[in-house]
C-alpha cells in the first residue's frame, strides 16, 4: 500500500510539473504576441520564462528523487527487520523447546547447530550494516599490505561452498595466470568482504539451482580481474549501474529474494577505495549475470 501511494505521488508530481510547464509556455506565447514590437519586454519575458521552466523541472526532479529515496529506505528497514527478526524468533523457539521439554542428545545437538547458524546470520546482517556505514563515511586511511588474491579467492570460494552447502560443481573456480601470482596492495579483510558479498549474491539470486562460475584472471601485468558468473535471475539492462547504489535492489526480486540492498554497495566502495572498479553485465531477466572486479596489481 505504501509503495503504491508513493508511485501515485510520483505520477502526481510529474503531472503537476508538466501542467505548470504547459501554463508557462502558454503565458510566454501570449506575452510574445502582445509585446512582439517591444524587444526589451520580449527579452525579459523569455528570460523569465526560462527561469520558471528550469525551476519547475528541477523541483519536480528533486521531489521524485526524494520519494524514491524514501521508498528505498523503507525497503531497507523492512529487509533488515526481517533479517533480524527471523533468526531471533528461531533461536527463541529452540530455547523454549529445550527449556520446556526433555530432548535427546542428538536432537539437542541439532538445535545447537541451528541456533549457531541463526547467530551467524544475525552477525552477518549486523556486520553488513556496519560495513555500509563505514563505506559511506570513507573514514581513515587505508592500510595497504601485499595480498595474494589467488589464496584469498580460493578461501572465499571454499567458505561459500560450506556456508551454502554446495557441491564442488555448484561453484567452480578457474584460474588464468601468466606465471606470476596476482598480488594486490590493500586490506585483506575488506577484500574478503567484497568477494564474499559477490559470491553470496550469486548464490542468492540463483533460485532455480546454483551454478556459479568464478574466474580469476591474472594474465594482465597491470591488473587482476575476478569474474563471478551465475545462471540465475539476471539484471535488467537499465538497472546494471543502479545495483551498486546504497539500498537499491532489483525491483522484480524484492518479494522473492531477501536482502538489505547493501551488498554490492559495499563491494563498490571497497573496490574503489583500492583503486579498482566493479561492474555488472547481464543479457536480461532470467539470463544470469556477471559481476567483475578489477584491481591494480602490486608493484612490489
Amino acid at each position: 500500500m505504501r509503495i503504491t501511494s508513493r508511485r501515485k505521488a510520483i505520477y502526481l508530481f510529474i503531472t503537476l510539473g508538466a501542467f505548470l510547464v504547459a501554463v508557462a509556455v502558454a503565458l510566454n506565447v501570449s506575452w510574445i504576441i502582445l509585446n512582439w514590437r517591444d524587444i526589451v519586454k520580449l527579452l525579459l519575458g523569455a528570460i523569465f520564462f526560462l527561469v520558471i521552466i528550469a525551476g519547475v523541472i528541477l523541483n519536480t526532479i528533486f521531489l521524485v528523487r526524494e520519494i524514491r529515496r524514501n521508498e528505498q529506505h523503507d525497503s531497507f528497514i523492512n529487509a533488515v527487520t526481517h533479517e533480524l527478526k527471523t533468526p531471533i524468533a528461531s533461536i527463541r523457539l529452540y530455547l523454549e523447546t529445550l527449556q520446556r521439554r526433555e530432548v535427546d542428545e542428538a536432537k539437542r545437538q541439532e538445535f545447537y547447530r541451528s541456533m549457531l547458524l541463526d547467530t551467524d546470520r544475525l552477525i552477518g546482517t549486523v556486520e553488513q550494516v556496519l560495513k555500509a556505514g563505514e563505506a559511506g563515511l570513507k573514514r581513515g586511511k587505508l592500510h595497504k599490505v601485499a595480498v595474494p588474491l589467488d589464496d584469498l579467492v580460493r578461501e572465499c570460494v571454499d567458505l561459500a561452498r560450506t556456508r551454502h552447502h554446495l557441491p564442488p560443481e555448484g561453484m567452480t573456480l578457474r584460474e588464468l595466470a601468466n606465471g606470476t601470482r596476482p598480488v594486490v596492495a590493500g586490506d585483506a579483510e575488506d577484500l574478503r568482504t567484497a568477494i564474499n558479498n559477490i559470491l553470496d549474491n550469486a548464490v542468492k539470486y540463483s533460485p532455480g539451482g546454483v551454478r556459479v562460475e568464478v574466474e580469476l584472471d591474472s594474465t594482465d601485468p597491470r591488473r587482476a580481474s575476478l569474474r563471478v558468473l551465475d545462471h540465475g535471475e539476471g539484471i535488467p539492462t537499465d538497472e546494471l549501474k543502479r545495483v551498486f547504489k546504497r539500498f537499491y535492489r532489483v525491483q522484480r526480486s524484492l518479494k522473492r529474494v531477501k536482502g538489505t540492498g547493501l551488498g554490492l554497495f559495499i563491494v563498490n566502495a571497497i573496490v574503489r577505495r583500492h583503486g579498482g572498479r566493479v561492474f555488472a553485465q547481464s543479457e536480461g531477466e532470467g539470463k544470469g549475470s556477471t559481476v567483475t572486479i578489477e584491481l591494480p596489481r602490486s608493484a612490489g
